[in-house]
């Protein structure tokens, strides 16, 4: 009882070499994270025995759905243990940053699933720049969804890591105050961010 993303995520073969293999692997584990909070979330599974499924019999499967291939089975269990253990902190985050008379319990599983894991990397994850959690949980939803849910993914996730992540915002708005003030007038020198990074 396990969803399928109906199309691969726009950056599921994300750069070359060992640091663009590291990012995809990532990228896996999340999808493979939010599948099987999806799983445990309908189902009512235990956090053990899904984590031993995707690790023991869907990563290495000779069918492994692509969204999932080559994921970082380290990185995936973390995320669904740190969800499973921080849920009573995730959902009332995520409640207070959803349109009025919306609350979690109300959303799409697989919108909630989304929403949960990437609110735990934001709070977590301090390694991982908060737009690079952002874009990836996007692309999540990108996965499953055509319509406003990525937007939402975008919208809630956006609104919490200005809450959660404060300090990594004011340095991201004092980098750009001093690039602004080092350009002549003209000059639009793109942002070399190096957001992805960590992802």
């Amino acid at each position: 009882m396990t969803v399928n993303p109906r199309k691969t995520s726009r950056r599921s073969s994300a750069g070359k070499g060992a640091g663009g293999a590291a990012r995809a692997a990532r990228s896996a584990g999340r999808m493979a994270a939010v599948q099987a909070l999806y799983q445990m979330d309908l189902a009512g599974a235990d956090v053990s025995d899904v984590i031993h499924e995707f690790t023991t019999l869907r990563f290495p499967a000779e069918d492994v759905d692509e969204a999932i291939a080559g994921a970082d089975a380290a990185f995936f269990a973390e995320l669904v243990r740190g969800v499973v253990r921080r849920q009573r902190d995730i959902d009332p985050m995520i409640d207070q940053q959803l349109a009025l008379n919306w609350r979690l319990k109300r959303v799409d599983s697989t919108l909630r699933a989304i929403l949960r894991a990437g609110t735990f990397e934001l709070i977590e994850r301090q390694d991982v720049p908060y737009r690079v959690v952002i874009n990836e949980y996007i692309d999540v939803a990108h996965a499953f969804f055509d319509d406003n849910e990525p937007k939402v993914v975008n919208g809630v996730l956006d609104r919490l890591a200005r809450r959660l992540r404060v300090a990594e915002f004011e340095q991201r708005q004092a980098a750009r105050a001093s690039k602004a003030t080092d350009l002549e007038p003209g000059d639009s020198t793109p942002d070399p961010s190096p957001d992805r990074a960590n992802g």
